[in-house]
């Protein structure tokens, strides 16, 4: 009870808003604030529409400790209330976030979600209740047997098996007991593909380089002659990996043998998942992909050859690029964050703007401390230049962190509107004693009254940066009026699939 009362007394004292300017009769607000008690998120939230009330819900994954088990792993919450719709039990922290798919054609999408310890839960979108969960085959088979370690993010694929549904891909890999630096206990990850209805195994192998992986995997539809393609990755923090393109006729197939590797770094991997998006505008799907050695890459869909690349050294990431329009030029850029210092030892956190055509930095800054977060981009003020929604933790970047002294004794978290433009930025929360490492804000209009609302985590624990005591989930309702939806308005890009469509 006295975690719970600090708790709610924090919440109070410190949680503020700062409106958002907009030429507007309507004003910016916080519609809810939900407090979750024992539990925090390394999850980004997503949305749909759940109970079927014309507003979108929002759908998150949970834990309290990596592997404890705990009785609300996956969170549902009413997107016009915040109340909580649902929630589901899991074994071990949740740390993907939601994919939706009808399975039952009852006009309520269902929910895909993985997390370590080897959970991947589907669930029924209007009851939380499980409709089929993974469990590890107790096997000696050559592939199989590594599919015990963590579940990340995972995508759609078009129908495999001749049923009219799509097929689920996604990752398995990543030992939590290996040590930083140490080759000891890397296992291989395994790339995998389920059926949607009932979570049989499609088909599954190993990395071609019998390397871990963290990386979630993206489909990318062919287009222009080009076949349907998966782009996946391996290593880890202090693990050399490569990033791989392979056909999905062929994963389809469980043969990742012929895997055409399109990038390689020595003692880094590639963890964050890559942006698919067209940056010489010759309507195919071109990767954007950030090593975390501090590598950021654009590389041609067509003929898998660098567009361009920056290295940044001394930085590391294992943050997801986000894609919008930061130039006054025609075309996408390239939103990255990266990190200061060597895993675990982090310290301030710097943005970084990249011209989509031609890799060259446009802006560069440092606001906050360490983070694992991804922006979230829209056009805030019309102006046809997009401006970034950032979730950032103020500390003294500089301290170091002991057995004795697992958090700083004083932290804000600040989510701002980030101006590249102009060079500025404006707040809309800051919360002292709480803070986000892992969530991605979601921008959109939940409730289709044409204005803009936002979604984000604040996690709370005074005495450990990484673990979790309570997090508070709030909507920011704002009089930013919404022309056009946007393209990368969430963790993945709007739709969670890593993609901005072609137009």
């Amino acid at each position: 009870m006295l975690k719970r009362r600090v708790f709610i007394r924090t919440l109070m004292m410190y949680t503020g808003i700062s409106l958002l300017s907009a030429c507007s009769q309507k004003k910016t607000e916080l519609t809810w604030n939900q407090s979750l008690y024992n539990v925090g998120a390394q999850s980004s939230p997503r949305t749909t529409d759940l109970n079927q009330d014309g507003v979108l819900d929002i759908v998150i994954g949970a834990g309290k400790e990596e592997l404890g088990p705990i009785s609300n792993g996956i969170i549902a919450l009413d997107g016009a209330t915040g109340q909580v719709l649902w929630e589901q039990a899991a074994n071990a922290h949740m740390v993907g976030s939601a994919t939706f798919y009808d399975v039952h054609e009852d006009g309520v999408e269902d929910v895909f979600i993985g997390g370590r310890n080897h959970n991947l839960k589907a669930l029924n979108g209007k009851t939380g209740a499980v409709i089929w969960e993974y469990e590890r085959p107790d096997t000696t088979d050559p592939i199989l047997q590594y599919a015990r370690f963590n579940f990340y993010n995972s995508v759609l694929v078009p129908d495999l098996t001749g049923d009219d549904r799509p097929e689920l891909l996604t990752v398995n890999g990543g030992n939590w007991d290996a040590l930083p630096g140490s080759t000891e206990d890397r296992f291989p990850g395994v790339l995998m593909l389920f059926d949607v209805m009932d979570g049989r195994i499609i088909a599954a192998d190993t990395m071609p380089d019998g390397k871990e992986s963290y990386l979630s995997p993206l489909y990318i539809p062919g287009t222009n002659g080009l076949e349907d393609q998966v782009v996946f990755g391996t290593g880890g923090e202090t693990i050399g990996g490569r990033l791989y393109l392979v056909k999905l006729s062929d994963l389809a197939q469980s043969d990742l043998s012929s895997a055409e590797p399109i990038l390689e770094e020595e003692g880094h991997g590639f963890i964050a998942p890559p942006a698919l998006v067209d940056l010489n505008q010759d309507d195919i799907l071109d990767i954007v992909a950030v090593s975390h050695a501090g590598t950021i890459s654009g590389i041609d869909g067509r003929t898998r050859t660098l567009l361009w690349q920056q290295q940044f050294t001394g930085l590391e990431s294992s943050n997801a690029p986000a894609i919008g329009y930061f130039n006054q030029e025609a075309g996408f850029d390239v939103l990255a964050i990266l990190c200061k210092g060597v895993w675990p030892d982090y310290s301030v956190a710097m943005q970084v703007v990249l011209d989509g055509k031609t890799g060259a930095i446009s802006h560069r800054d440092t606001l906050g401390c360490y983070a694992l977060s991804s922006p979230a981009i829209y056009d805030l003020d019309g102006d046809g230049i997009d401006e970034a929604i950032i979730s950032t933790n103020r500390y003294d970047c500089e301290m170091q962190f002991t057995e004795d002294l697992r958090s700083p004794p004083q932290i804000e978290n600040q989510v701002l509107a980030v101006d590249f433009k102009r060079k500025s930025y404006r707040p809309i929360d800051r919360s002292t004693g709480f803070r986000n490492i892992y969530s991605t804000p979601w921008l959109g209009d939940l409730d289709d009254d044409g204005y803009l609302d936002i979604i984000y985590v604040q996690n709370f624990n005074p005495n450990d940066l990484t673990k979790f005591l309570g997090m508070s989930m709030k909507r920011v309702s704002t009089a930013v009026r919404m022309p056009q939806a946007p393209i990368w308005g969430s963790y993945m890009g709007q739709s969670g699939n890593g993609r901005v469509p072609l137009k």
